[in-house]
């Protein structure tokens, strides 16, 4: 059953269309993530639903259906405490045990003095009773503690003030006082923002339980893999929905792409190929000619006409490089501790840093990994042990909260002050590669937006040559493709990386090694972010390795890991060297398919057969094509674009 349907939606902001033409609808139970560009209009769109923006065509929702949505960074004028707000959800559930506690005092007082309630006064309460009990009367509050646990709040933070709150703990709270008893339709815009890796492990098991239909705005791509059903992609002003999750929706997107460029220039080559041959036929000029002509003309205005496809939208293109070569020891960290007022952070910190590792630092929120990479930078001192930076090293250095940023500078003369030595041409090219164009490098910093501040410290980062670079978060307020280019070109950096940062799908791309500062003691996993998750979840905790002979099972372990490691290669590059083979064949047939088309222009027969293999070894060819740039991926990401 259709539950929401929008239909030929238009919006503008001044001059600027941001939905032009936008329809679809959503089945009851379907749980649609909405994919775009920053600025495509995905918070928009979720507006024009709730009808907080007024814009053209028409929003359908089924009757009888509630709708709730969470906005970004939706701080809120919530009064009472962390608890009371939360417990706020089931008002109703408290207010009908108040009553049910008032009619509990008069039946005792009433048989305490010997008097006798009417049958229908205690039909009534116990009627009461088993609807209360029916709907979690009994056990709403133990609800409310669990998702205060859950989303962070320890059970010392539950009488503090609403208002003394960061806007992120407020965003959590408004978050948690949605799903503890969601809407039929429920609507978030950015969920996962300030969450981290276990509550967002956590907010999806919830949201994929739940019976509601779901529209979720989400930049995290590990996330819509894991929540959503249905992919709402954005572009251009219009809306397309896809079937799946979100490494579907990329998959068909580009199918669907490929192939309507590939309908589009075949239907181009049969236009150009019937428009010569009506010029043939009229420069022949006898009476049947001129009507195979008319008959051909015809042809081509009965034909459905295939758009070309739209151009894609140019994300940033990033590339960083390293300079002079650091020593092989980067970074010594012993015994470091962090406390406050003697309550302790984090302690028994160890790590060493090799040249070339790319260590991601994990933990829950407030375990303290920002508080280390501050430590590490100088920004503030450590209470216990000690780190030392090793030969040659040279620091780049993103912080998530881009406090090295002056709001007074324009955005120009930002990025300037610090490069003075190189020309306003090489500046401005900077800052358009991160989509700062125009008059836009004109702005002041200060009313920048965080997605725009967080691609501003970009530029300044990558203009410098450092060998080392600390990462603090690097993907927050960057849409997808931003991320995917910060992917790539970190993918290809040379040098060392430390980083923080709770976007999962990153820190598979890149993570060679794990430090996790949550556990107890602080655990340096070697490997992939992947096979940590899978070594903890074999473990209670991640230090706990067979006592018996650890040397032995570590021994074991590795072997098996480097066995597979040697088998999944072999069986990798059997696939390359097969796909390259039919490559070459396939490519080598449609090369004589244009000959033989050439050599049979008047036999429409044979012109037809060949036009029908064509477009099949053009599907293959398309097959094997997205089949090597699969496997040349994994080639590069798993074995370092190792063909030996």
């Amino acid at each position: 059953m259709i539950v929401l349907g929008c239909e030929g939606l238009r919006l503008s902001f001044g001059e600027r269309d941001v939905l032009s033409n936008v329809s679809f609808s959503v089945q009851e139970g379907d749980r649609v993530g909405i994919v775009g560009e920053n600025g495509a209009g995905k918070t928009s769109l979720l507006k024009m639903i709730t009808g907080d923006y007024k814009g053209d065509g028409n929003v359908y929702i089924s009757k009888d259906k509630t709708v709730g949505m969470l906005e970004q960074n939706a701080a809120g004028g919530e009064s009472g405490t962390v608890y009371s707000a939360l417990e706020g959800a089931f008002s109703d559930l408290i207010e009908r045990e108040a009553e049910l506690e008032r009619m509990r005092n008069r039946i005792d007082i009433t048989h305490s003095v010997g008097i006798t309630l009417s049958d229908s006064y205690l039909s009534d309460y116990t009627a009461k009773l088993e609807s209360f009990t029916a709907d979690g009367g009994d056990h709403f509050r133990g609800r409310v503690k669990s998702y205060l646990t859950k989303l962070g709040f320890p059970e010392s933070d539950w009488e503090l003030p609403v208002s003394s709150l960061s806007g992120g703990q407020k965003t959590r709270l408004a978050l948690g006082k949605l799903i503890i008893r969601p809407p039929d339709i429920l609507l978030l815009d950015e969920p996962t923002n300030h969450l981290d890796i276990q509550t967002l492990s956590w907010l999806e098991d919830i949201l994929s339980s739940l019976s509601s239909t779901l529209l979720v705005v989400s930049h995290d791509r590990y996330f819509l893999d894991r929540v959503a059903t249905k992919i709402l992609d954005l572009e251009n002003g219009k809306a397309k929905l896809y079937n799946g999750n979100y490494s579907s929706y990329v998959e068909k997107k580009r199918t669907d792409r490929e192939i309507q460029k590939r309908h589009y220039e075949n239907q181009q080559r049969e236009i150009a190929r019937l428009e010569a041959f009506i010029e043939q036929q009229k420069r022949w000029n006898r009476e049947r000619n001129i009507i195979a002509a008319e008959s051909r003309r015809k042809a081509i205005d009965r034909m459905e006409k295939v758009e070309a496809p739209e151009a894609e939208h140019r994300g940033v293109r990033i590339r960083f490089t390293e300079g002079s070569e650091s020593g092989n020891d980067v970074l010594t960290v012993s015994t470091l501790g962090m406390a406050y007022s003697d309550t302790p952070l984090f302690s028994g910190v160890s790590f060493l840093i090799k040249r070339g590792d790319r260590a991601f630092i994990v933990g829950k929120n407030g375990s303290g990994k920002s508080t280390l990479m501050k430590i590490l930078r100088g920004k503030i001192r450590q209470t216990a042990g000690s780190y030392e930076f090793g030969y040659n090293v040279s620091i780049g250095y993103y912080d998530q909260e881009n406090q090295e940023l002056n709001d007074e500078n324009t955005v120009l003369d930002e990025v300037w002050d610090e490069y003075g030595k190189r020309t306003q041409t090489e500046i401005r090219s900077a800052l358009a590669l991160f989509l700062f164009k125009g008059d836009d490098v004109n702005k002041k910093v200060g009313v920048l937006s965080g997605g725009e501040k967080a691609r501003l410290t970009m530029v300044k980062l990558i203009l410098r040559s450092n060998n080392v670079l600390m990462l603090d978060e690097p993907t927050n307020h960057l849409d997808i493709k931003s991320r995917e280019a910060l992917e790539d070109a970190l993918s290809d950096y040379k040098g060392t990386i430390i980083a923080v940062s709770h976007d999962r799908y990153f820190i598979n791309k890149l993570c060679t090694r794990v430090l996790d500062i949550s556990a107890n003691p602080f655990a340096d996993y070697h490997g992939t972010y992947a096979d940590y998750l899978k070594y903890t979840a074999n473990q209670q905790t991640p230090d706990q390795t067979e006592t018996k002979n650890p040397d032995k099972e570590s021994n074991k372990r590795k072997y098996e890991m480097e066995k597979q490691y040697r088998s999944d290669k072999r069986k990798l590059l059997t696939r390359i060297e097969k796909n390259k083979k039919e490559t070459e064949a396939t490519e080598m047939r449609l090369s004589e398919i244009e000959v033989e088309y050439k050599e049979n222009e008047l036999d429409y027969k044979k012109l037809m057969e060949l036009d029908t293999e064509r477009e099949e070894l053009e599907e293959k060819l398309l097959a094997l094509y997205e089949q090597a740039d699969s496997d040349t991926r994994e080639l590069n990401e798993r074995f370092g674009g190792d063909g030996e």
